[in-house]
């Protein structure tokens, strides 16, 4: 496989694939699609597929450290088993905004869940940015139609957060207790299409998909576009680094908002891809319950 030239491991047909993760112990990728209500699991070459469906749209699968995932369900966080397919509520939030549902989420290096909860009409700036650690649930944003992209730079500094629909992705400083500080605009994608979820690889570079702009794009430390990686379909959902040596990179995609005679033109729409990269990314950490 060359090096960013994208090949479809799964062509799923998802609605809206999300939230990628590399299970290095499992030596399986994970996603979810959130319209249909499905957590998936495949092997780094497609193979090996298994899908699992829940009672609700879920926004994000990320592993708990002992066993288990802890999906964002609307207005919970739950625990999941994939051997028995049974929910255990962790968390409940936002009971008095029935509208909103959960979006993207990220595990820090100290197992803290970070996710952000959206309008699921997309109307209105009700989502938030959460942290769930052992010191119990804290509200650290607002103000956000869609939440996406949480993910931390190398070094532990740079807490980075994408505002969809304003296209930005914004920048805070983070110390080790989880505060965030000294919000800034990181970056604004310019021409088409919106970012969506986001990670950092092992050199600080940020990678960004970009819904409705059939690519992604990678920003160096600096916010300098540092390239852009053509896709062949238009929602580009998210991005994650997996494998053996954590330079495969996989790239969930969405049909959702398509016409037809787009999906007639992009088959591969709703597929999963993934090419291989000179640099690798970062550990996926584990989610610590308390």
């Amino acid at each position: 496989m060359s090096l960013y030239q994208p090949e479809c491991i799964w062509p799923l047909a998802a609605t809206l694939a999300e939230g990628p993760v590399w299970h290095a112990e499992d030596k399986a990728l994970y996603f979810v699609d959130i319209k249909q209500r499905a957590i998936h699991r495949c092997a780094e070459d497609g193979g090996r597929r298994q899908s699992w469906t829940v009672p609700d749209e879920v926004g994000f699968a990320l592993p708990i450290h002992g066993g288990d995932f802890v999906c964002g369900l609307p207005g919970r966080l739950e625990r999941f088993s994939f051997e028995t397919g049974a929910l255990t509520t962790i968390q409940e939030l936002e009971s008095d905004i029935p509208g909103n549902r959960l979006n993207d989420g990220y595990v820090d290096r100290h197992g803290a869940l970070w996710f952000g909860s959206m309008d699921n009409a997309e109307v209105a700036p009700s989502g938030s940015l959460f942290r769930l650690s052992a010191t119990g649930l804290q509200h650290k944003d607002g103000g956000y139609v869609i939440t996406n992209g949480p993910c931390v730079s190398p070094d532990g500094r740079t807490f980075y957060h994408t505002d969809t629909l304003e296209k930005v992705i914004y920048a805070f400083d983070l110390d080790e207790a989880g505060n965030l500080s000294n919000k800034r605009v990181f970056v604004r994608i310019a021409g088409s299409g919106y970012p969506d979820g986001t990670a950092v690889d092992s050199d600080g570079v940020l990678w960004v998909g970009l819904f409705a702009g059939a690519r992604i794009e990678r920003y160096a430390p600096s916010g300098e576009l540092l390239d852009s990686i053509a896709m062949p379909c238009s929602n580009i959902t998210k991005v994650t680094f997996g494998g053996a040596d954590l330079r495969t990179v996989f790239v969930t995609t969405a049909r959702k908002g398509l016409s037809a005679e787009e999906l007639r033109r992009e088959p591969l729409a709703g597929g999963i891809f993934s090419f291989r990269v000179a640099s690798p990314g970062q550990l996926q950490h584990l989610y610590l319950p308390e």
